[in-house]
């Protein structure tokens, strides 16, 4: 009865996400705010906007850093495609009836690149990288025992070479413990925020002003206009449950709609199985489901939990695997200190 009851919920979720059909691919800037922030989620397919109880709720949905006791620390890194290094790093303090606040700092960058123009094709000697960058101030509470609420204010920025755009965001998101086998369902609203536009001393280009006229300025310093994009907003809902439970077992699914502003919808999936008491921990799942043209697909991943190497610090140390369709895997590292 509790198995039939979650994959009930899970199929109205999927209707949910797939009961419109919109793309709009490539019309977004910061894209690097959709890339996955934690082992664990990542791999579990991404399905983790309702998985309670973890710091890299900073990313997926706010107002899981609630239910957080004491200070908890992520350190999360892997090589993204093409050699480019994704890292965050978040820490969240849990101030009892105050709630919990969060700080957190997500960053992208490429690897040394030359600088080429249309004289000097093989290189101009110079060098260059592109970098994005997310500042995070999260604040979560719960209402209820069972209810809770959070939110993220984002500085953003990305730079290449010696033009930047910046702007700011807002992410927010609900936690539900539910009465109904303790499924849990989560929801959130990521990057909704301004428009971004590249500026810089890159756009600068001398403009003869009167090509046909002689004796005019030839060296006057006109900027190229580029255009305004919106973030990659994206909307998650999903829900989670235990499907088997005992004192040293238990196996976790979960799954989650998404719809985001720039793509189609999407359906993301994970399962998680623990031993030995929350010990070890054996993940797998699938991402972008019923995504045309989706470019990642399956995920598993592994973790040790709750080390107490010190009387004072519990450590979990969490690896993903993430398959990628044409420019090879992902793997991705986290460490989680809890003091």
């Amino acid at each position: 009865m509790k198995i039939s009851k979650i994959i009930l919920m899970m199929l109205f979720i999927c209707s949910l996400s797939l009961a419109q059909e919109t793309r709009k691919i490539g019309t977004s800037a910061a894209n690097f705010l959709r890339i996955p922030v934690g082992a664990r989620a990542s791999a579990m397919g991404n399905a983790f906007v309702s998985m309670g109880e973890d710091v890299s709720g900073l990313y997926w949905n706010p107002a899981i850093v609630s239910r957080l006791s004491n200070t908890n620390i992520l350190v999360d890194y892997a090589n993204w495609l093409v050699g480019i290094k994704h890292s965050f790093v978040g820490v969240t303090t849990n101030l009892g009836d105050l709630g919990t606040i969060g700080v957190s700092v997500l960053a992208l960058q490429s690897p040394q690149m030359d600088v080429t123009t249309p004289r000097n094709p093989m290189g101009t000697g110079e060098t260059f990288e592109v970098t994005s960058m997310a500042l995070g101030l999260t604040y979560s509470k719960m209402l209820t025992t069972n209810f809770s609420i959070g939110g993220t204010f984002k500085y953003i920025n990305e730079t290449i070479y010696n033009s930047s755009a910046a702007g700011i965001a807002f992410d927010v998101g609900t936690f539900y413990l539910t009465p109904l086998a303790g499924i849990r369902l989560g929801a959130s609203i990521s990057n909704f925020g301004t428009k971004m536009q590249i500026m810089g001393d890159d756009l600068n280009v001398r403009v003869d002003i009167a090509p046909d006229q002689e004796g005019n300025n030839q060296s006057i310093v006109g900027m190229i206009k580029t255009d305004k994009f919106d973030m990659p907003l994206i909307m998650r809902i999903g829900l989670s449950g235990e499907i088997f439970q005992t004192n040293s077992t238990r196996i976790t699914i979960a799954v989650d709609g998404v719809n985001p502003n720039d793509n189609a919808q999407s359906i993301d999936i994970g399962s998680e199985i623990s031993f030995l008491n929350e010990l070890v921990l054996l993940r797998i799942g699938y991402s972008d489901i019923f995504l045309p043209e989706r470019e990642k697909g399956l995920t598993a991943g592994v973790g040790l939990y709750k080390l107490q190497l010190i009387p004072t610090l519990l450590i979990s140390v969490d690896f993903s695997y993430q398959q990628m369709k044409y420019l090879g895997s992902v793997n991705r590292f986290s460490i989680i200190l809890q003091l």
